[in-house]
């Protein structure tokens, strides 16, 4: 290479920079008023976003009484604003290829945290469906997934409850929504089923009036229906029956000193008329004479003075 040559071969390259520079500043000025207005539908649509935002979320607080759903909901809306602000300002500016693109990018983004927050998804869905169903409210009384309690709290993804011992239990909002819901607070109506048992020696009908005569002046039952007393077969120590009493109040509260007070109530019955409420019984069998077996006596050895009351 000659040193008259060296001056050409730089002229080329700094003449193609030059003409590229002085494409991109011609398009940059024809541009200017694309790129001025695409600012001002980024702006135009982020100020809509806010104040739609604000209204979604004034609205759903008068609809739903469900602060987290509604804080949600009123910046999904904002997102979608901002989104179609965006993609509104790319065209503007001829790159529409970047917003197919970043569209793309994204469906393949939600669709990879779809499959590895699926539980998180499915807990958030649930507390969206949940706070549009309305099963239940904060201070309601309910039985889910075998713990009975108060709701203390309701987010999207979990649902608080204080037990009536004390404990604080966090349920995830999918269970919640799979499960079995008893919502006491919404029970217009509430009836006390209670076991027992007559001995075999016992009167049954006299044990039926007594059961029934005790429960009369319940203090809690609804006096406008009928005490139920029903035999419901043969035990192993006991004749079976259950009674049940409808109550005037259908409170959880009501119910379980309803339930205690009609224990005590047949208990104190029975007694003053001399029915039985038998406990298991079992007999033992130490043998029988015809199979080789031995008698009770011998088996303890009692002497044969004592055994004959055996």
């Amino acid at each position: 290479m000659t040193i008259n040559s060296i001056p050409d071969a730089l002229t080329s390259p700094l003449d193609r920079l030059s003409t590229k520079l002085i494409g991109w500043g011609q398009t940059a000025i024809e541009m200017l008023p694309n790129f001025i207005l695409a600012v001002l539908v980024v702006i135009g649509f982020g100020l809509v976003a806010r104040h739609a935002g604000r209204a979604l979320a004034r609205a759903l607080d008068r609809l739903m009484n469900n602060e987290a759903l509604s804080s949600l909901l009123s910046n999904v809306v904002k997102v979608a604003f901002v989104i179609a602000g965006l993609s509104i300002a790319l065209s503007l500016l001829h790159l529409d290829k970047a917003v197919t693109s970043l569209l793309a990018g994204v469906g393949v983004v939600g669709l990879a945290l779809g499959f590895a927050f699926q539980d998180i998804a499915a807990n958030f869905i649930s507390g969206a469906l949940l706070a549009f169903r309305g099963p239940f409210d904060a201070g309601d009384i309910i039985e889910v997934e075998g713990r009975t309690g108060t709701v203390e709290e309701i987010h999207l993804r979990r649902t608080v409850l204080r037990t009536f011992d004390g404990l604080n239990v966090i349920v995830p909002n999918k269970d919640v929504f799979q499960s079995v819901l008893v919502n006491y607070s919404r029970t217009e109506e509430r009836r006390v089923d209670l076991d027992l048992g007559v001995a075999y020696s016992d009167d049954l009908e006299r044990a039926k009036e007594t059961a029934r005569e005790a429960l009369e002046d319940l203090s809690l039952r609804d006096l406008d229906r009928p005490i139920e007393v029903l035999f419901t077969g043969f035990g192993d120590s006991a004749i079976n029956l259950q009674v049940r009493v409808w109550l005037a109040e259908p409170t959880q509260f009501s119910y379980l000193e309803a339930r205690s007070d009609m224990v005590i109530a047949i208990k104190s019955a029975f007694d003053a008329a001399g029915l039985t409420i038998p406990f298991p019984i079992r007999t033992l069998d130490f043998g029988a004479m015809e199979v080789g077996g031995a008698s009770l006596a011998e088996v303890i050895e009692i002497p044969s003075s004592q055994a004959q009351g055996l």
